[in-house]
């Protein structure tokens, strides 16, 4: 509520001759004739509520002009939809770097088998670690839809790598000698393959596909 007087001294007036003096109001439209008395400029209280989309009460000898609140802007700023869309370059990195630190794995557990190597805890969980780490990254690196949507599939070919790394070192510890051809027909280990290829498509598409295999 604002009490208002007449007498506007220099409010935003524009001068051409005195006796067309008017008042205009940054953001409204419109404007209210100003009337110059004794060197003093006035407008008439109407005027200047039709002007500011006010409206004017009367109690006693005071006359109250609200003004219109105007409401914060509260409103969400739309994002870019082509943010929001594709997989981000961030997200991307990290997931190249996680899905090489798997393949690494699983080419030293496949040497491993094919050349009667011990698969032991000690190296083995160099490469489970170093996997664990970058796909923290992963998380870390979400962006856009697509980065969400992808990111179960990467956990997935990370948890069947473990599957698998877990799988061999229990059968080198309850056996003596472990098939060299082991992993030619292990279905695991050519779901793993197969989701592997699959997510190189999709960083290369740059966009979302689900992959049967890394489910």
């Amino acid at each position: 509520m604002l009490g208002v007087f007449l007498f506007v001294p220099e409010l935003a007036l524009t001068q051409t001759p005195q006796e067309h003096t008017t008042l205009t109001i940054t953001g409204h439209a419109g404007r209210a004739a100003v009337v110059q008395v004794d060197g003093k400029s006035f407008v008439e209280i109407e005027a200047l509520a039709r002007l500011t989309n006010g409206s004017i009460s009367f109690k006693a000898n005071q006359i109250t002009l609200t003004l219109p609140v105007s409401a914060p802007d509260t409103a969400t700023p739309q994002k870019d939809p082509a943010a929001k869309s594709g997989i981000s370059r961030e997200f991307l990195k990290a997931a190249i770097e996680e899905i090489t630190v798997i393949r690494e794995w699983r080419i030293a557990v496949l040497n491993a088998v094919q050349h009667n190597f011990p698969v032991t805890e000690d190296w083995i969980g160099v490469y489970r670690r170093a996997a664990d780490s970058k796909l923290a990254l992963v998380s870390a690196a979400l962006a856009t839809d697509s980065d969400q949507n992808t990111l179960p599939l990467i956990g997935n070919e990370f948890a069947n790598m473990q599957k698998l790394s877990d799988k061999y070192l229990a059968m080198h510890k309850s056996m003596d000698y472990v098939p060299t051809d082991s992993l030619e027909n292990d279905p695991l280990d050519q779901q793993i393959v197969s989701c592997a290829r699959s997510l190189a498509s999709v960083a290369v598409d740059g966009q979302f596909q689900d992959v049967g295999t890394c489910h």
